[in-house]
């Protein structure tokens, strides 16, 4: 069968070896085209290979797949990773050029989803902890359509852990938390007229100067949270007037991003927003707010991972599934190969060694050595 877009040749049966090292279950991943909405091959790959081990319990929701264990252990520890990608652009199949694997999604995600999967295979009886692993689909797009809110709605008790991986490229680092995410329209009215008759009305785009000026003199607050350091943004992202050349506009509206520390709570961080523009002065319209996560370092689960992993904690300065997590109340951190800057270019790579590294990093955590 061949995808649309690519010059690769992949079966809707594709089956996954997952005895074969991280490197080249990467690769094979890549191969397998899974952009948001097209899940549904690669989920059936990760489905069977999964159900084939005897010590998992496995279960489908839509295209995200959930493989648990149930030794009885005291605590749950959740190992997640999104199986989508972005559209292609010219970078399938994946290809090794030395010490780096190429390809669409090797750094965001599917060098996360092969340790994980890697680690479902080689670590059938954890040492003092249970595990889920969760595979889930369209994470790359709208929030309406992520597999793991899907599964919080429809099947809330797989997501049930008392710390949550959350496999997002991070350079083989700890990255905790997560900023939480407002967006919102700021309109400017004015009277539309024709541009050869300017005065006779009022130009919104040029009245929208006030509202860039004021945005441009902000100075944004650094949080530090558990000894990181959360840095805030507040940016004008979109400016949209006029409705023809000759036309003088009586509308602009100017869409601002807000990146906002996770120990405001979304009411906290809208109040912020509508503090700076005030109704008085501002038509204001929030069309989004989505808080993030507390990094949570002082908790047992996760202090112990951090101290095995031997990774300085860093604050994520972004927006991960860490904060559905954190809304669920199990503490999430971000852990995977990959550095996030490259995540949806097109060059996107995944250095092999930080495979390797993340792989054998959480297995010495999962299974440690006797007498170590």
């Amino acid at each position: 069968m061949t995808f649309p877009g690519t010059s690769l040749d992949a079966s809707p049966h594709t089956s996954l070896d997952l005895t074969t090292d991280v490197v080249t279950l990467t690769r094979v991943l890549v191969d397998i085209p899974s952009e948001s909405g097209e899940e549904a091959h690669l989920a059936d790959a990760v489905e069977a290979a999964l159900a084939a081990l005897a010590h998992l319990t496995v279960e489908r929701v839509g295209n995200s797949v959930v493989a648990r264990t149930d030794l009885g252990h005291p605590e749950r520890v959740l190992i997640a990773g999104h199986l989508d990608t972005v559209p292609v652009a010219g970078n399938l199949p994946a290809r090794l050029d030395g010490d780096l694997l190429h390809g669409l999604g090797a750094c965001d995600m599917k060098g996360g989803v092969a340790v994980a999967l890697r680690l479902a295979a080689t670590v059938p009886a954890p040492a003092a902890r249970d595990l889920t692993y969760v595979f889930y689909e369209c994470e790359e797009v709208e929030g309406d359509r992520n597999g793991l809110g899907r599964i919080a709605t429809e099947r809330p008790a797989l997501l049930k852990a008392d710390l949550a991986i959350l496999m997002e490229p991070s350079d083989a680092g700890v990255e905790a938390g997560c900023q939480g995410v407002l967006m919102a329209d700021i309109t400017v009215r004015g009277e539309r007229a024709h541009a050869a008759r300017a005065w006779r009305g009022v130009n919104a785009a040029h009245r929208a100067g006030a509202v860039l000026q004021r945005l441009a003199g902000h100075t944004p607050e650094r949080v530090v949270i558990d000894g990181l350091e959360y840095r805030e943004g507040l940016n004008a992202v979109a400016v949209r007037a006029g409705v023809a050349g000759n036309v003088v506009p009586d509308e602009c509206v100017i869409t601002v991003n807000s990146r906002f520390a996770p120990n405001r709570s979304a009411e906290e961080a809208e109040a912020y927003v509508r503090d700076l523009f005030p109704e008085d002065a501002y038509e204001v319209d929030v069309t989004e707010v989505v808080p993030g996560a507390l990094p949570g370092l002082g908790q047992d689960a996760v202090a112990s991972l951090v101290a095995v992993l031997g990774a300085e904690p860093r604050p994520k300065l972004g927006w991960t599934d860490v904060a559905r997590f954190a809304a669920l109340g199990v503490p999430a951190l971000n852990y995977g190969p990959g550095d996030p800057v490259l995540a949806h270019t097109a060059g996107e790579y995944v250095p092999v060694a930080q495979l390797r590294e993340c792989e054998e990093r959480l297995r010495s955590w999962l299974q440690p050595v006797m007498g170590s």
